[in-house]
C-alpha cells in the first residue's frame, strides 16, 4: 500500500493512486490545479463578484427575479442564499425534494427563506417512481446511487430557470470543500441511458415522470441561456466560520457529515458505501479540506478514528430506510452480498453497444478485458 504524504488517501481509496517526487497524490495535486484556475483571491475576485453581479441585476431588473438557488438546506446553498441577500440579488430559492429530507434540513430551508425575503419553489418528484429506481439501483449494485437525485435536480433546475425568465442560476460548488474524490467513487450524472438501463433491468414500474436528461433535454439545456455561477470559489470559504455565520443569523442547524442534511445520503456514505463497497467519503471530505489549508493531516487521521455512524442513529436510519424502501432486513442484507457492478455494465450514453445491440453478448468479455488493462471502465 502506498499513501500520499500531504492528505489520507491511499491505494486502498484508489488502486490507481500516483505520488509525485515528493510522494503527494495525484488527487492533491490536481485539487491545487484546480484551485490555481478557479479560486480568485483578494481584489481580483471581489472584482469578479462585483461584475458578476451587476450583469445578474442588469439582466433581471425587469423582472420578478434576477438569479436561482438550489437550496438544499446543507452548508453549501445555505451560504449562497444568505450571501446573495447580502449583494441585493433577488433570489428564486429552488428546493428538489425526494423524499429523505431530515427534519434538520427542513427547518433550515424554513429559516432561511424567511429571515432573508426569498420565494421558495418546492419540486416534488414522485416518490413512487423514485424508489423504484432507487431499489432498482440497491439490486444492480453500482456505486452512485444519487446519480439518480443529482440527475433530476439538473435537468429540473434548468427547467424552473427557464420557466421564469431566469438566466442565472447561483450553485453551492466550491473547490476548497469539494476539490477532492476518486473517478471510481462516483459515476457521470447526466448519463440518462445509463439509468434506463439499469432500471430496465432491475426496475417494476414504469416511468412517467421522472425528469430524464434525455436528447431532447440536453438540446433545451443548451438552447436555454441558462449560466450557472459559482462564487463561492471568489470569496473567502471557510467552513467552520460559515457554519458559525448560518447558526448566528439564520438560526442553521448543523447535520453533521457533508450533505448529511439527507437521510438517504447519511445512510448511503455513512453505511452503504463503506460497507458494501469500501468507500469512506471523508477521506475525500478531510483530503480537501487539507488541501484548502482547512484541516491539518494530524487533525484528519484523528478524524477517521471517529466512527463514521453514530450507531445509535444508525438504527434510526436502517429502521426508516428499510422501511420507506419496503425492505424487509434479510432482503437488504442480502442486497448488500451481492457481487459490485460497475456502472459501465450496462448500456451507456454514447456506448458502442448502444448503438449496436447486436454486439451486446460481447459486452461481458469487453468489460473484462478493459478492467484487466487497468483502464477505467
Amino acid at each position: 500500500m502506498i499513501s500520499c504524504k500531504n492528505c489520507i488517501l491511499d491505494s486502498n481509496d484508489d488502486p490507481n493512486l500516483v505520488l509525485d517526487e515528493n510522494e503527494v497524490c495525484n488527487h492533491c495535486n490536481w485539487y491545487y490545479s484546480e484551485a490555481a484556475y478557479y479560486l480568485k483571491q483578494g481584489q481580483e475576485g471581489e472584482q469578479l463578484l462585483q461584475e458578476t453581479v451587476n450583469t445578474i441585476k442588469d439582466y433581471g431588473k425587469d423582472k420578478q427575479y434576477d438569479c436561482l438557488i438550489g437550496l438544499s438546506g446543507g452548508v453549501d446553498s445555505s451560504y449562497v442564499a444568505y450571501r446573495a441577500k447580502q449583494l441585493g440579488l433577488r433570489a428564486l430559492c429552488v428546493h428538489f425534494d425526494n423524499g429523505w429530507n431530515s427534519e434538520q434540513a427542513v427547518m433550515n430551508i424554513h429559516h432561511i427563506v424567511n429571515k432573508l425575503g426569498f420565494d421558495l419553489s418546492t419540486y416534488v418528484i414522485n416518490w413512487e417512481e423514485f424508489k423504484d429506481l432507487q431499489l432498482a439501483y440497491l439490486k444492480a449494485s453500482v456505486i452512485d446511487i444519487e446519480v439518480l437525485t443529482d440527475h433530476a435536480i439538473y435537468g429540473t433546475m434548468f427547467k424552473i430557470a427557464k420557466d421564469n425568465d431566469i438566466k442565472y442560476v447561483l450553485g453551492g460548488h466550491n473547490v476548497v470543500t469539494e476539490g477532492v474524490l476518486p473517478y471510481h467513487w462516483t459515476y457521470n450524472k447526466k448519463d440518462y441511458i445509463n439509468i434506463k438501463a439499469i432500471h430496465k433491468q432491475y426496475g417494476e414500474k414504469t416511468l412517467q415522470t421522472y425528469p430524464f436528461l434525455d436528447k431532447k433535454m440536453k438540446k433545451f439545456i443548451s438552447e436555454s441561456g441558462v449560466e450557472f455561477v459559482n462564487y463561492l470559489n471568489w470569496m473567502p470559504y471557510v467552513k467552520d466560520e460559515v457554519k458559525e455565520v448560518l447558526k448566528q443569523e439564520l438560526d442553521w442547524q448543523d447535520y453533521g457529515g457533508k450533505h448529511y442534511e439527507s437521510i438517504w445520503t447519511r445512510f448511503y456514505q455513512g453505511y452503504i458505501l463503506p460497507v458494501k463497497f469500501g468507500v469512506d467519503k471523508r477521506k475525500a471530505h478531510y483530503a480537501t479540506l487539507i488541501c484548502s489549508g482547512q484541516m491539518t493531516r494530524t487533525q484528519a487521521l484523528e478524524e477517521m478514528k471517529k466512527p463514521a455512524y453514530d450507531q445509535t442513529l444508525f438504527q434510526v436510519d436502517k429502521e426508516f430506510v428499510l422501511k420507506k424502501l419496503g425492505l424487509s432486513e434479510p432482503e437488504f442484507d442480502k442486497i448488500m452480498k451481492l457481487p459490485v457492478r460497475n456502472h459501465r455494465e450496462f448500456d451507456t450514453e454514447g456506448s458502442f453497444f448502444h448503438y449496436y445491440p447486436i454486439l451486446k453478448p460481447l459486452r461481458p468479455l469487453w468489460h473484462t478485458f478493459k478492467k484487466l488493462s487497468g483502464k477505467h471502465v
